[in-house]
Parts: structure tokens; C-alpha cells; sequence
């Protein structure tokens, strides 16, 4: 039997997972003579202190994969099958240290904690980022609850944003939590709203963006859109113009899958880039005039907003325990209020 214990190159962001929005853990390769035998008992086998209740929770949250398919705790396993552990997070490296990062806490119970996480934050530890990540924050603000282990990754964060993008994360405190709501992202059940600063107007409003979204064969830290379906996994996002803002517009978008960089690539897709997002081509003049001023005025703006413009405004579950819908909602932050402003009195001044 071939083990592998997998460890995926990660981007400067820490966050690049495969295709489908995860991180490979564990991977076995069943033998040739391998009998019919169910994944939660060829798994429980030989995955130390995972019991098969934990691995038929995984299963059901959609953590289980067999030749890179979900697949239920009942699924028989076959000769030369590949089973696959994955998880929301990559495998941390290091040993999480405790840091006094400050967080915002917009909700916090005893089973689950929702955070509103500042621009240029890392979530999760990996390559160039083991440090001065959201994980050692909460490392810091739960180092005093024996009962919550920041390295066992059936608990912590249940979802990721990317580096520079604001916004609302939710944190599982209990194992049950974890597996209830990562099922729920899993099933897309989730309700999750994100404001953009993008270049140019989408003619129509509101719109669907509807196109797989894989690695970039070209470039590895991007991701690009497959439109033919060749390759990537299913990726829906709807917008609407929330501001029409002549060179550029406010959009609201609302994720139907959970892709890497979805907004990003879709919106790039869709030709509007995010304003200043450097990977993706927003960091360029790509509207409005060829004037001296009017490039100073779009530095001056990139400067105020120095990354991608996006925030995740709004996030909605149910809760694991209580069954209650829980909805929230955080401002967007000032560094894209700011920059906005001067884009609508640059505008007006224009129309005098």
C-alpha cells in the first residue's frame, strides 16, 4: 500500500489549494488485491486517533474524496482506488505559536466565533507566512480553553478569504460545529455577499457569471476561467451594479460555489477586473482618460486602497447547535470607502 502524506505549494497569499477549493492532507492508494471494503473502515485503519465516526462526519461534510470525488462513508473501496483526505486549510508546517494579533469579533458563543478579518491579514500559516497569521490570532484568543486544539483540523476556520480581501470569517470552536458547517458550505447553503470596486460598468445588471475555474496552466498563482467546461470545477457568481461610477462601479456579488479567487476571476472573466487587484490586471488605468491627471488622480487612488477592492459585507448560516439562522453583516472598511468617495467627487466635478 502507498502512502502519502500531501503538503501543496502554496501561493505568496497561502492560499492555493487544488482546483476545487481545498487542501489535500492524506492520500492512500489501495493495493492491488485490495477487497471490497468501506472508506470509513480502510480509513480508520490507518488514520491515527481519527475514530469512524470522525471519518463518517468528514464524509458527510465532503472531506472524503476517492479518485477525486466525494464519495459517502459507505462508498467500497477498490483495488488502485486513491483516497483522499482534504480539509479547507493546508497542513500547518510549524507549531502554532500563540500571537497577540488583534481581532475584530463580531460574534462569539460556545460553539462557533464570527471575525471580521482586516485587509493584508494571512489566514492560514504555509510557505513565507508562518507568522502573524489569523490561525496564531486565534491560537492567542483561545489559549486559555483547553477544549480547543489550533492545530487539529477538525476545528478553527471553517472557510478562507483570500490575503487582501476584507470581511467576515466564521471559526468552529467544537468538532460537531466544524463538521455541521463545513457541510453547509459544502451543499451551498451558505449566505455569503461580498462589495467590489471593479473597472468599467457591467452592461447588464443584475448578471450571472457562470464558468469553471481551474489553475492557470500559464501562470501557477493565478486561476483562470475553462468556459468550454474542459477543465476546473463549477463556479456561479451573481452580481449587480450597486454605483455607477463612470470608469469604474461598486458591484455587489453573491457566491453560489466557493472557488479560489472566484470574484477575482470572474470578474476579470466578465472584462472588469477588481480595481488594484495586481494579479488579475486591476493595478493598470484600464478606463477612462489618457491625461496626466487623470493617471495621477488613479495612483493617488490605488494608494488609498493599496489591494484588490473587495470585502466580504455579509455572511448567513445556520447555527450547528440552535438550528437558528444567524445573518451578519460588517461595514465596508474605510481604505475602499475612501477611495470611493473620490471617485464620485472626481466624477462630479466632471459633469460641471
Amino acid at each position: 500500500m502507498d502512502i502519502e502524506s500531501s503538503s501543496p505549494e502554496l501561493d505568496m497569499d497561502c492560499d492555493a489549494p487544488d482546483e476545487s477549493g481545498v487542501f489535500e492532507h492524506f492520500r492512500f492508494v489501495a493495493d492491488k488485491g485490495q477487497q471490497l471494503l468501506r472508506v470509513d473502515k480502510f480509513l480508520v485503519m490507518r488514520l491515527e486517533k481519527s475514530s469512524r465516526n470522525r471519518i463518517q462526519q468528514a464524509a458527510d461534510a465532503g472531506c472524503i474524496l476517492v479518485n477525486g470525488k466525494p464519495v459517502k462513508s459507505s462508498y467500497k473501496v477498490k483495488p488502485l482506488d486513491v483516497v483522499s483526505v482534504v480539509m479547507d486549510r493546508p497542513r500547518y508546517e510549524l507549531e502554532i505559536i500563540p500571537e497577540d494579533i488583534p481581532l475584530d469579533i463580531v460574534y462569539e458563543d460556545d460553539e462557533l466565533l464570527v471575525v471580521n478579518k482586516p485587509a493584508g491579514l494571512v489566514v492560514h500559516p504555509g510557505h513565507g507566512n508562518y507568522s502573524g497569521t489569523l490561525v496564531n490570532a486565534l491560537a492567542w484568543h483561545f489559549k486559555d480553553n483547553p477544549d480547543y486544539d489550533v492545530d487539529d483540523p477538525r476545528m478553527g476556520l471553517v472557510h478562507r478569504i483570500d490575503k487582501d480581501t476584507s470581511g467576515l470569517l466564521v471559526v468552529a470552536k467544537t468538532l460537531d460545529a466544524k463538521t455541521a458547517l463545513g457541510k453547509q458550505f459544502f451543499d451551498k447553503t451558505t449566505k455569503r455577499e461580498y462589495v467590489a470596486v471593479v473597472w468599467g460598468v457591467p452592461e447588464q445588471s443584475p448578471g450571472t457569471v457562470v464558468g469553471n475555474i481551474g489553475r492557470n496552466p500559464k501562470d501557477r498563482l493565478q486561476m483562470t476561467v475553462f468556459p468550454d467546461g474542459s477543465d476546473g470545477k463549477h463556479a456561479v457568481t451573481h452580481y449587480e451594479v450597486l454605483e455607477n461610477l463612470g470608469y469604474v462601479s461598486v458591484v455587489k456579488c453573491r457566491l453560489e460555489t466557493g472557488r479560489t479567487h472566484q470574484i477575482r476571476v470572474h470578474m476579470r472573466y466578465l472584462g472588469h477586473p477588481l480595481f488594484n487587484d495586481a494579479r488579475y490586471g486591476g493595478d493598470e488605468v484600464l478606463r477612462g482618460e489618457r491625461t496626466a491627471k487623470y493617471k495621477q488622480f488613479v495612483d493617488n487612488c490605488f494608494t488609498i486602497c493599496p489591494r484588490q477592492a473587495l470585502h466580504a459585507r455579509t455572511l448567513g448560516f445556520v447555527h450547528p447547535r440552535t438550528g437558528e439562522t444567524m445573518f451578519f453583516e460588517c461595514d465596508v472598511p474605510s481604505d475602499m470607502v475612501t477611495m470611493i468617495s473620490k471617485w464620485r467627487a472626481y466624477m462630479s466635478a466632471k459633469q460641471i
